[in-house]
């Protein structure tokens, strides 16, 4: 079945939409209708991400950005032998070298593949090779660390994740003004020579480095849905904000809870996803919804993990 025509068919209150432009909120709601304006369009849909990506034309995304499942058998996922695990992600991740811009990107995060036997396998190790042998090049293995977790006891628990940023070319967009946070020392100046007195740190901040801390989404998060796995929105808005701009087409083929479809609407940008789920494609677009119609709840890009002014140490 034609992608168009599956995602029509899927149900009722999923379809493949664009809504920019759409008026969804009263016209007594100036405020709304002005946040309204500055939201991006998206395409959502129930289907196998290589059937889905295979309807798209080339060279016209600037971001593909995902989160693969690991093949540990999640309850999304069949546990299946490495290697075939390991075929299957080339096949997508061929498609969406395909589909990348010149100027584009790709950011893969991924974790561990846990053995029958307990043996560590980090992804992004066995991974890599893939992306290298398409020609495309590493610019950041970023390190997303996270305090919660499973409680291991015959290792240390991990509380860290990486994401892969590959581009196509060597010409590719990086917004770094766009991402910048606070400066440890805002009022640091020069000391000595010809530049002495002035301010040695950039007026706008700092770059954030390649160790992002950003809360992962559990029990008590803002953001947690039904979906076990799902990316916190501020993790995907970084990626997004400094690597496209405003009007690009963003794609997550694995979208789950719908995050970096999220992430990406939210600030002006088209967001596509596709999900094998139905359960999960709902989730993705009840939160659409939520976004448009000035209700969604999501975790502000840059608050501190810890404020001792709250009580837990958080807003939430």
């Amino acid at each position: 079945m034609p992608i168009s025509i599956a995602i029509i068919a899927f149900m009722d209150s999923l379809t493949s939409i664009d809504l920019r432009g759409a008026s969804l909120f009263p016209l007594d709601q100036p405020e709304l209708r002005e946040q309204q304006s500055r939201l991006g369009s998206y395409q959502i849909c129930c289907s196998d991400n290589i059937a889905f990506m295979r309807e798209l034309p080339p060279e016209k995304l600037q971001l593909i950005v995902t989160s693969p499942p690991y093949n540990i058998g999640k309850q999304y996922e069949k546990r299946s032998r490495l290697q075939d695990y390991l075929d299957g992600q080339r096949q997508v991740i061929l498609e969406c070298a395909r589909l990348l811009d010149p100027r584009g990107s790709v950011c893969w995060q991924v974790g561990n593949h846990i053995t029958a036997d307990g043996e560590v396998v980090p992804l992004d190790a066995i991974l890599y090779p893939i992306f290298k042998g398409l020609g495309l090049r590493l610019r950041n293995r970023i390190v997303w660390h996270f305090e919660h977790g499973l409680h291991c006891s015959k290792r240390f628990s991990g509380r860290y994740e990486t994401i892969l940023w590959f581009t196509k070319t060597e010409q590719y967009r990086f917004n770094l003004d766009a991402v910048r946070v606070p400066s440890k020392y805002p009022g640091k100046k020069y000391f000595k020579g010809p530049r002495a007195g002035e301010f040695s740190c950039n007026p706008r901040g700092k770059n954030p480095g390649d160790v992002w801390i950003i809360p992962n989404v559990k029990a008590n998060h803002v953001e947690k849905t039904d979906h076990p796995c799902q990316f916190p929105v501020e993790l995907v808005e970084r990626l997004v904000l400094s690597m496209t701009d405003a009007g690009d087409s963003v794609l997550d083929p694995y979208m789950g809870s719908g995050s970096s479809v999220l992430a990406s609407v939210k600030n002006g940008r088209r967001g596509l996803g596709c999900d094998v789920e139905p359960k999960y494609v709902a989730t993705a677009q009840r939160r659409l919804d939520d976004l448009y119609a000035g209700r969604l709840r999501t975790r502000p890009m840059g608050r501190p993990v810890y404020d001792p002014r709250f009580p837990g140490g958080s807003r939430k």
